[in-house]
């Protein structure tokens, strides 16, 4: 094996390690797209099909979460916003663990509420596609202010996001045009 061997063996495994690392994040921010479009397909489909979601005392097969998780949403919620920050990922082959700290800024009525916690995922490749075969998360705090502010005029004209297809995040191609676009 010659050096140009080793070195373009180095920068296959390097190059593998920064895609599996970008498919993992990628699968983490598409869950919590789908929790905030209330999109039951794009929530499901980061888990493997034997995948588990365990939510505090809610334990639910990944077939079951998306609707599960819709329905406490809109239960506690009329908008949320799942956000993901820090996150770290250590690869073993085919088996990856991660973090990923998550704030979820809600609106319910008047009232606003933050909470932050993480997903703590066991992930797996399996036929070459990651996918979450088991998540765990934490709440570690919560915050609860006025949200009356929304509806000031200060944010007349600005768009709502829905829960659903119609979500402006979902026109292609985007354009001005507001079918089924609702305003503050």
């Amino acid at each position: 094996m010659t050096t140009t061997d080793i070195d373009l063996e180095a920068l296959r495994r390097d190059l593998q390690y920064v895609k599996d690392k970008i498919e993992i994040r990628d699968l983490i921010h598409t869950q919590a797209r789908g929790h905030d479009r209330h999109d039951v397909s794009l929530m499901t489909s980061v888990y493997t099909d034997d995948g588990v979601d365990e939510h505090g005392p809610t334990v639910k097969a990944a077939a079951d979460y998306g609707d599960w998780a819709n329905a406490a949403h809109s239960a506690a919620f009329d908008q949320h916003s799942h956000n993901i920050t820090t996150h770290s990922c250590e690869i073993d082959g085919d088996v990856a663990h991660s973090e990923s700290y998550v704030i979820v800024q809600a609106r319910r009525g008047n009232a606003l509420i933050m909470m932050g916690g993480r997903y703590i995922d066991r992930l797996e490749r399996r036929d070459g596609t990651w996918k979450i075969a088991l998540r765990r998360c934490t709440v570690e705090w919560t915050l609860q202010g006025d949200g009356s502010a929304l509806k000031s005029g200060n944010f007349t004209g600005f768009i709502k996001g829905s829960w659903d297809t119609n979500d402006v995040s979902y026109a292609r191609p985007l354009t001005q045009d507001d079918t089924n676009i609702e305003r503050w």
